[in-house]
């Protein structure tokens, strides 16, 4: 198969993406209940991330298939480092449908660090939260561990 990446307007083509957001916080759901956290179900506070878009902070990479359905995504924001006024990344979501996932969402991460890189990006975070498989993938890639990421559940709240 054939497939197209693209950086596109994520206000814009929301509704036709929205689907592949409830499904991919669906699996993220269900992932975190097996270690035992619960998270609510998914209300999105669009009006941020299309506020991000506007103002150029908030990328939309999506990969599609030959006949233009959307396979998977990835977005992405931007920030000045507070520390030292370099321009980063971080990841929000990477997603790809299930019957895609034959080695399109490395394409799709490596589509989106040329991008970034030509923008000047110097670092780009990124976090497995769905599937933990894909911190070997990014590895492999040259992305390197450098911290931790930990949940403390309050209870009762």
């Amino acid at each position: 198969m054939t497939y197209s990446f693209t950086v596109e307007n994520a206000e814009q083509n929301c509704p036709e993406l929205f689907p592949l957001y409830c499904q991919h916080y669906r699996e993220m759901q269900e992932r975190l209940a097996r270690d035992g956290i619960d998270i609510p179900d998914f209300k999105p506070r669009l009006d941020a991330y299309f506020r991000g878009a506007r103002a150029g902070n908030f990328l939309n990479f999506v990969v599609r298939t030959e006949d233009g359905r959307p396979a998977g995504y990835c977005n992405v924001w931007l920030t000045q480092d507070a520390h030292n006024g370099e321009l980063i990344a971080r990841e929000d979501t990477v997603y790809i449908l299930p019957e895609h996932r034959n080695g399109i969402g490395k394409r799709l991460v490596k589509f989106g660090l040329q991008h970034l890189r030509a923008r000047g990006v110097k670092r780009l975070h990124v976090q497995a939260m769905t599937d933990l498989r894909v911190e070997k993938l990014w590895r492999r890639m040259g992305f390197k561990p450098v911290a931790t990421a930990m949940t403390y559940i309050f209870e009762g709240n």
